[in-house]
């Protein structure tokens, strides 16, 4: 019985998400001598998610302007009953979230987000996952017979396990739309948060917004996406699309950069999820140097341009 992995993409292009789900079930499958089908909608190119382990793909075609939980619900919902699954999986993005809950009630299935690990299967099914904004780990057991895992981002990562995948035109039955969306906001010509494996932050420390050359220099350089703390956004400087923390975006990123950032609890809350945080601040006793893998304590404006120019020569030297 094969696992269903639903994907998800943006302007034909697969999220770096989308890998991490497939590998995750193909390590799944390999634990439990099955398959994975994975779930592609508005896809350009949906073979390459047998490069990660996907044995079959279920490519749906059908144009949607924007995403739509109740329609992406509906879909993978008639893909989990064509396929025989009674295992999902999810990403814990945004968008995944919101549509997790409506999924789990069509197929009558038990739903965990922010899955760190592979299930344990016994009577029933225990999974281990992020607590407490992400300060503990939960060991949440399962009673249903059908179950949709939501894992959490960069908490298994993307490994390549070459499958020639079955590439399947699927055609599902789309029901009439209750809502219709009239406009998204989206900014363009910058990494995203949610898939840049770098994040470089900075915080009221900048002192104001024409001082923000400094960080999207740093960024450029490294190919990091550019963030800023609940205040930056608040008072204007930076656009809300970069706010992080726990009433903004989770960040759950390789290298998070803090730079002329207290550390408020908020903030730290939705940025503990990153691997390795390294902070920048003229305050020794900042609280976020207690949650810093790396700290330096100086003054952003001649500390990050001189970081910039290191890494700069860095890659000129590797070239």
């Amino acid at each position: 019985m094969s696992i269903l992995v639903l994907t998800e993409s943006e302007n034909g292009k697969l999220k770096k998400n989308a890998f991490e789900v497939v590998s995750y079930a193909k390590a799944l499958a390999n634990h439990q001598n099955t398959t994975v089908t994975a779930l592609a909608i508005n896809c350009d190119e949906p073979g390459e998610l047998g490069n990660f382990g996907a044995d079959k793909v279920l490519n749906t075609t059908l144009t949607f302007p924007y995403f739509d939980a109740l329609i992406y619900s509906e879909i993978a919902t008639q893909a989990v009953k064509q396929e025989g699954s009674n295992l999902v999986i999810i990403s814990s993005s945004a968008n995944a979230k919101y549509m997790a809950g409506i999924l789990a009630a069509k197929l009558d299935a038990g739903y965990v987000s922010n899955v760190v690990d592979l299930p344990v299967f016994g009577a029933h099914t225990t999974v281990k996952r992020m607590a407490f904004s992400n300060k503990a780990f939960s060991h949440t057991t399962l009673h249903a017979n059908m179950n949709v895992l939501g894992l959490s981002t960069n908490a298994f990562g993307a490994a390549e396990n070459q499958v020639n995948a079955q590439v399947i035109e699927f055609q599902p039955n789309i029901p009439d739309q209750t809502m219709t969306q009239i406009d998204v906001s989206q900014t363009t010509g910058k990494a995203s948060i949610a898939d840049a494996d770098i994040v470089v932050s900075a915080g009221r420390g900048l002192k104001g917004p024409e001082n923000w050359g400094i960080i999207e220099e740093m960024a450029e350089v490294l190919g990091a996406a550019t963030a800023c703390s609940k205040p930056v956004s608040d008072m204007g400087w930076r656009p809300h699309s970069e706010h992080v923390g726990q009433t903004g975006k989770p960040v759950a990123t390789n290298l998070y950069f803090a730079i002329g950032i207290s550390g408020a609890i908020q903030h730290l809350a939705g940025i503990n999820a990153s691997k390795i945080k390294v902070v920048i601040n003229t305050d020794p006793e900042a609280p976020f140097f207690k949650a810093a893998d790396y700290g330096i304590v100086g003054d952003a404006f001649d500390v990050v341009p001189r970081l910039t120019e290191k890494l700069k020569a860095l890659q000129i030297g590797s070239v």
